[in-house]
């Protein structure tokens, strides 16, 4: 049985979108995958005790849910564009949880299409504190370079990420970290990440976290970042991370997927569903025909 340790941060406000994430995760496991999942919140948090998780159990198996209780941690962490201190939660996974020396952290803005036992088993983290993907051709440039004295090419995204936890927990890296959160960072937890861990760094494959700026990268034949074999896995196996728009608030890349994925989950509610898509609809019909027909395509790939 290969077992993949997994962390989730959030609040109260997204604990379905939270079930609809761990459920793309859990469908998508191979049959010796076992899902080690830990949920860190803060100590007002009502969802470790609602069982609305839990009822992933009643069509998964292979999986077990942990809850650990940051506390007050990170009340005093700078916050931007409304977002919370939770997103600060992740800096403290390798000291809060001790099990085990190599961990991966995802939001849960995200659908899973594949199983994460390759990529987990075959990341050597051996002299790196953190790995995650690049965003690379960035439209924020000069951030990077006069903030951060970085590029987007060497910046990783924090939603999807592999601690090498051993080694973080050896150089007091967290202690850092906790340090860096109470200065005016433009992107929070994930500036954070990338200055402590800085030479540290490795850089995965694009199927690892597509986003909207590397989706449009790896659409575009004539890129030279991504390989073409890196860029096929990524389009149609890769973690889809919604980092922009929501798909439950509005039209956004890939909305059709997490919603089929929310459809065949045990969260479905029929008329919250047919809500959304009512609403949707006339804008539906305003997009151009060749975007309806993908859009077709793809709702029909994921029911498969």
């Amino acid at each position: 049985m290969n077992v993949i340790p997994i962390v989730f941060c959030f609040d109260d406000n997204l604990v379905t979108q939270a079930g609809v994430c761990i459920s793309s995760l859990l469908a998508n496991a191979f049959e010796d995958t076992f899902y080690d999942i830990f949920i860190l919140h803060d100590s007002n948090a009502q969802f470790p005790t609602s069982g609305v998780l839990e009822k992933l159990e009643k069509k998964f198996e292979r999986f077990s849910l942990q809850y650990v209780s940051v506390g007050d941690a990170f009340n005093d962490g700078f916050q931007i564009r409304g977002i919370t201190q939770a997103t600060y939660y992740r800096l403290l996974i390798p000291e809060l949880i001790l099990k085990y020396d190599k961990i991966m952290y995802h939001d849960v803005d995200v659908i899973f299409r594949d199983d994460l036992s390759n990529i987990y088993n075959n990341t050597d983290m051996d002299g790196f504190y953190v790995a995650g993907v690049s965003t690379p051709y960035s439209d924020i440039e000069d951030y990077f370079r006069d903030k951060l004295q970085t590029t987007s090419s060497k910046y990783i995204a924090a939603g999807d990420i592999i601690f090498n936890s051993k080694a973080i927990r050896e150089d007091k890296l967290v202690d850092q970290f906790r340090e860096l959160a109470k200065l005016n960072w433009k992107y929070q937890d994930m500036d954070v990440i990338n200055v402590a861990c800085k030479g540290r760094i490795k850089y995965l494959g694009p199927g690892f976290c597509v986003v909207g700026t590397t989706a449009e990268i790896l659409k575009n034949p004539h890129q030279q970042y991504y390989t073409k074999e890196e860029a096929k896995y990524a389009l149609n196996y890769g973690i889809i991370h919604y980092n922009g728009p929501k798909p439950w608030n509005t039209w956004c890349l890939n909305f059709d997927i997490w919603w089929e994925y929310y459809r065949n989950s045990v969260y479905f509610d029929p008329e919250y569903y047919f809500e959304f898509y009512n609403n949707k609809l006339d804008e539906y019909d305003r997009l151009p025909f060749i975007k309806r027909v993908k859009i077709l395509l793809r709702y029909f790939k994921v029911r498969k």
